[in-house]
């Protein structure tokens, strides 16, 4: 029998009365593709809001009410900034705060295990500022127990008031929450407001604060027993994407073989009104959560001798397509009488996924690895990204090759499947196209290969 769980919470006089006269203070650590957009929605509820970032020229860009993101137009920061909004790189600032949220990187170290060091900097870094009835927020994607196993002891030990994480409303203290977040970006069709925001506290006096602060920006909170629950829950929604590309990824490579058209079986599978979710094959995953949360996940679960042989199946399948593509263009090229070794290959899109700029975990980037040790003179093309210079996993240095250049090129790989590529004129200029999107479809050439 079913038995619904009822939350218990009490409520904590002070900052959440702040909070709901739209008084408080609002800190938001990291101006990236989560901390920025997040600190635009609170702006526009009448908060005051300060944005935190190491990134001297983040910073002052908007400070000037200057956009980085493509997706937040230059007219939202001038807003926010005429309506009070601040940025800065003084984290002693951090005391003059009610709520302090934590929206920084997360990804994986070159063994595929987590890479916690964003986050434990930043809160070395705010922790001797914190204060008496402060609200904490991590959002970063982690494994279970994050927030209860490192960020509250490096709070407690750090801060200068000899302060401890408050589990209720009547112990000093500050509170201590978890909330991921769920950034879709490219996704015009779903207002941020409207995404339900799951929340787990630090005790029921953390999840009530945790709660009143986001049900003031989002139309539906979701509350659920304890942080370590809510940082599970944004493993599961993206390890529930990442196995089900994995399984079309795999059927992608047999019905090749097989010469059938995968999509067209994906689209025929899509009409079933029960049962069944369309997610398609590409070259690869890309972006900060697919393709980091499983092995997150899996890392985590061998400190209880568990193996998470699903999953890690899975990431494997993920990671092996930039191989599959580049396996492709040397049989392709090699069936002209072309070697890949000395070939011009032109490589577009950079960006993980179609019109964003966002680079994270980009297949491209490996598949121009692959390319370039293998002999191929490689260049790209991305109209979001003029010029790719260099990041944690990759030293590119190049900038973008003109679309006019493609007769050119021996071969043209299409990995984002961008809409201002026209790609029928595409297909008329290049000796040789290998579409790993189906951005193709509908069009017809013996110079088409589609993988």
């Amino acid at each position: 029998m079913w038995t619904a769980r009822v939350i218990v919470v009490q409520r904590t006089p002070g900052i959440k009365d702040r909070i709901e006269s739209r008084k408080a203070r609002i800190g938001i650590v990291g101006m990236g593709y989560v901390g920025l957009p997040l600190a635009l929605l609170f702006v526009e509820e009448k908060f005051p809001v300060t944005g935190f970032d190491i990134d001297p020229h983040k910073v002052e860009r908007l400070n000037r009410g200057e956009s980085y993101i493509v997706r937040i137009p230059q007219a939202e920061i001038e807003s926010a900034r005429k309506n009070g909004f601040t940025a800065t790189a003084d984290y002693a600032r951090i005391a003059e705060m009610d709520v302090v949220i934590i929206c920084v990187p997360t990804p994986l170290n070159e063994y595929h295990e987590p890479d916690l060091s964003y986050v434990t900097g930043t809160v070395k870094s705010i922790a001797p500022h914190v204060r008496e009835g402060q609200l904490v927020v991590l959002e970063s994607t982690t494994y279970p127990g994050t927030t209860e196993e490192v960020v509250v002891p490096l709070l407690e030990r750090g801060n200068r008031a000899d302060l401890k994480a408050a589990r209720d409303a009547q112990s000093p203290g500050f509170y201590v929450a978890f909330s991921p977040e769920r950034e879709d970006p490219g996704n015009d069709t779903v207002a941020r407001r409207d995404i339900p925001k799951v929340v787990g506290g630090c005790g029921p006096a953390a999840l009530e604060l945790a709660s009143s602060l986001y049900s003031a920006i989002f139309n539906r909170t979701v509350l659920v027993s304890s942080s370590a629950a809510a940082e599970m829950t944004k493993l599961l929604e993206n390890i529930y994407r990442c196995v089900n590309i994995a399984l079309v990824n795999e059927l992608k490579q047999l019905c090749l073989r097989m010469g059938i058209d995968i999509f067209e079986v994906i689209d025929a599978a899509r009409t079933k009104p029960f049962g069944f979710q369309a997610f398609y094959p590409g070259p690869g995953l890309g972006g900060h959560c697919i393709p980091i949360d499983p092995f997150y996940l899996s890392w985590k679960a061998k400190q209880f001798d568990f193996h998470t042989r699903f999953i890690e199946l899975a990431g494997q399948v993920n990671l092996a397509m930039p191989y599959f593509v580049v396996e492709n263009v040397i049989e392709a090229l090699s069936q002209r009488g072309k070697a890949l070794h000395g070939a011009r290959v032109l490589v577009l899109g950079m960006a993980y996924k179609r019109d964003i700029d966002d680079l994270r975990e980009s297949p491209s980037l490996t598949i121009i690895e692959l390319l370039q040790k293998r002999g191929a003179l490689v260049e790209y093309n991305d109209p979001f990204f003029p010029r790719v210079g260099h990041g944690r996993k990759y030293a590119l240095n190049m900038n973008s090759t003109p679309l006019e250049q493609i007769p050119e090129f021996d071969c043209v790989v299409i990995v984002t499947d961008h809409s201002q590529y026209n790609f029928r004129e595409i297909v008329d200029k290049a000796k040789l196209v290998i579409d790993t999107r189906n951005a193709t479809k509908g069009i017809e050439g013996a110079n088409i290969v589609r993988c």
